[in-house]
């Protein structure tokens, strides 16, 4: 069973801006760290940008300054801001959980779809 759930994916022109979300279904996605994943077509999976439990992000040296990944812990949801896209960010993004408190817990998503077009 597929315990989370991303949204906002979209079509968008170059230069443009979409709103991912990723919450879980049966748990609080508070309890866990989370990763932001994409890959296009053809591609290897790609490593995006990170948040810990506590608030710490970290992000792929080519989403610097564009990306923000963020928590609402009163939506128990994970947000990553993605502005000034590139048409070589097309690409299904997917979200994961990781060292949640409980095991079982640390799953993925099945993924939004975003194409950027130039």
């Amino acid at each position: 069973q597929v315990q989370l759930v991303e949204s906002g994916g979209g079509s968008v022109q170059a230069g443009g801006s979409l709103r991912l979300s990723c919450t879980a279904r049966v748990f609080s996605i508070n309890m866990c760290g989370v990763i932001w994943y994409r890959q296009a077509a053809g591609n290897q999976r790609e490593w995006v940008s990170s948040i810990t439990r506590d608030g710490l992000t970290n992000y792929a040296d080519s989403v610097k300054g564009r990306f923000t990944i963020s928590r609402d812990k009163g939506e128990a949801m994970v947000y990553l801001q993605m502005n000034s896209l590139k048409p070589e960010e097309t690409a299904m993004y997917s979200c994961r959980t990781v060292n949640c408190w409980v095991s079982t817990w640390n799953s993925w998503g099945q993924g939004t779809q975003v194409t950027v077009s130039s």
